[in-house]
């Protein structure tokens, strides 16, 4: 019969794996994301993306009621609210920054998670998950900085898109042990898709056109990119820690840079392969003696 301690190991172990899985879809949005911003104003392409996410989640809902509470539903509204932040940040930052500055700034939040877990939480991470995180940020920088930098608006926007996501796994870190994973994650996608549809009908008045970009654009990101992929983080933190959580998601533009060689015939650069060789060393690291 397994070990506790083996069991253990072996869900951190399948969480760390499936968290790897989503940074791998992430790693397909950035470019289209800003395609279809030249059709769809920000709010809007959010709104229809988490709505369509929100009601693909409320197919699975039957036979949960018993799970339902206010609590959860309270909960699941904040953490939205802090993802929404997050992408409000990143979607509007994108139309005035590069994909790779939008992909680099994104990324420090694998140095913020360590530094917010120490504050809110009081849990300080481990030596050599603060290494990893350390590695994997100057991974980030040779993989997506070009020089000479040029700081501007949308960099700034950027950044605080990366503060809320590094919020949102500290939350999702503290809160999802507590709570059914399937119904906090509808809530949250579900506070996004209503705050989002909000902005749109106050702030944005252009038509709703669904180009070919945008299409694709909500392809990709509506169900796997969403629905999905936050099923799977909010699954696998119960499992793993916020700290290892965003140095394994640093690996998004390690996987955009490796499906930018496979289906556009690029090449990686020397600067390519010393950013993504830090990223990946960086997660091993993480996985070393682990909190």
């Amino acid at each position: 019969m397994p070990k506790p301690q083996a069991k253990t190991e072996t869900k951190q172990l399948t969480a760390d794996f499936l968290l790897s899985m989503v940074a791998l879809v992430w790693g397909l949005t950035f470019v289209t994301v800003k395609n279809a911003l030249i059709d769809i104003k920000p709010f809007t392409f959010n709104a229809i993306r988490f709505t369509i996410a929100f009601i693909f989640m409320t197919l699975f809902l039957k036979g949960r009621g018993r799970n339902f509470s206010k609590k959860l539903v309270t909960t699941g509204a904040i953490i939205g609210t802090v993802l929404f932040a997050g992408y409000s940040f990143q979607t509007i930052g994108l139309q005035y920054t590069t994909a790779s500055n939008a992909g680099f700034i994104t990324g420090l939040s694998v140095v913020l998670v360590p530094i917010f877990t120490t504050i809110l939480l009081k849990e300080s991470p481990t030596p050599y998950a603060l290494l990893g995180a350390i590695s994997a940020a100057l991974g980030l920088g040779f993989l997506s900085l070009q020089f000479p930098l040029q700081i501007n608006t949308g960099d700034l926007l950027v950044f605080f898109c990366a503060v809320s996501f590094a919020l949102h796994i500290v939350l999702v870190g503290r809160f999802s042990p507590l709570y059914d994973t399937l119904m906090l994650v509808t809530a949250q996608i579900g506070t996004v898709a209503f705050l989002s549809g909000l902005f749109a009908v106050a702030l944005e008045r252009q038509p709703v056109v669904f180009s070919l970009n945008v299409v694709i654009a909500l392809l990709i990101t509506a169900i796997p990119a969403t629905a999905l992929a936050y099923l799977i983080q909010n699954w696998a933190q119960k499992f793993t820690t916020a700290t290892r959580t965003a140095i394994i998601f640093s690996m998004e533009p390690v996987f955009a840079a490796i499906f930018a060689v496979l289906l556009l015939s690029e090449t990686m650069t020397p600067r390519d392969i010393t950013g993504s060789v830090l990223v990946l060393t960086g997660m091993l690291l993480a996985e070393l003696k682990s909190q």
